[in-house]
């Protein structure tokens, strides 16, 4: 259901499954500041994501070969949940179920909460899951289902497909949320995210037109949180700060990589995000991607901690 291509207008993403429950030690990370959010704000944010996913009910078809985030609307299960996350200020990073799965935290089925991702897998071979949902409550999820149904909220005990193809649960939130008060490096991830669909990536530094180098935006949007660099050149960015270890990563550590594998002349500079997420000023624009995917962990040089 899930085993798919999305193509968008200004980039195709290839679309592959491959990952377990839970986690080696060697993939977590950690999240220092999610335990600082409430539980209120968490069923908020929850009840938000769910209600714009519901307000999508008869108007997006289901599509795995297209993303379409206007009218009319084209999603794969996965995709849906990234734009109803997105929408309401949580960036999951990702197209890819798969990913997904490797967000968050393991919950058990008899321990679900609203906004928690539900994982299914209905292939027997593999460990792939196939198609995912959003937790909505009272043993509901919410989905895009397939080519007949789009979008529909189903009770998981009303078929034998989920109770016999039931594969894992994620909770991603709080980890993908902003504590409260936020810490320095959250900030910096806020104002990256803020500036995502406004700041254009090329050769010159005009910050009134929002207009950067890579480095520049990554020096903008620390000044924007309160730190100041003045460098915009990632090769002597990378010699500020304190070197982190790839499985120590916190929200606001900038992380280097290369354009060839084995160089160690850094080509782009990320703000790692959490939860394997990384915001990445490109010539493309700003987008979000996971450390996960090959390019990056082949391509990954070393990671600095600006922040203290």
């Amino acid at each position: 259901m899930m085993k798919k291509q999305i193509l968008t207008a200004t980039l195709a993403l290839t679309i592959s499954c491959s990952s377990l429950p839970i986690l080696p030690s060697a993939l977590q990370t950690t999240e220092v500041a999610a335990a600082t959010v409430s539980q209120q704000a968490v069923n908020q944010k929850a009840d938000q994501i769910i209600a714009t996913g519901k307000s999508l009910i008869g108007k997006a078809t289901y599509s795995n070969t297209q993303y379409k985030p206007t009218a009319p609307y084209k999603f794969s299960c996965a995709s849906f949940l990234m734009y109803i996350f997105e929408k309401n200020g949580v960036d999951l990073g990702t197209y890819n179920e798969d990913y997904m799965l490797k967000q968050g935290k393991a919950v058990s089925r008899s321990q679900l909460q609203k906004g928690d991702l539900v994982f299914f897998k209905s292939k027997k071979t593999g460990t792939d899951p196939d198609h995912v949902g959003i937790y909505i409550g009272n043993n509901k999820l919410l989905h895009m289902a397939d080519t007949k149904q789009n979008i529909v909220i189903s009770d998981m005990n009303s078929k034998p497909y989920y109770k016999d193809n039931y594969y894992a649960a994620r909770r991603v939130l709080p980890s993908l949320m902003t504590a409260n008060p936020a810490s320095t490096g959250e900030k910096i991830v806020d104002k990256a995210l803020l500036y995502k669909n406004s700041a254009r990536i090329g050769t010159a530094n005009v910050a009134a037109q929002k207009r950067f180098t890579a480095g520049g935006y990554v020096q903008y949007v620390l000044s924007q949180s309160g730190v100041k660099i003045n460098t915009t050149v990632l090769s002597e960015q990378m010699k500020l700060g304190t070197t982190v270890a790839r499985n120590n990563l916190q929200k606001g550590d900038l992380v280097f990589f290369s354009s060839a594998k084995g160089s160690k002349n850094p080509s782009l500079v990320g703000i790692y995000a959490g939860e394997h997420r990384i915001i990445l000023p490109t010539k493309d624009g700003v987008i979000t991607r996971l450390l996960l995917v090959d390019y990056y962990k082949d391509r990954y040089i070393t990671a600095k901690r600006i922040t203290k």
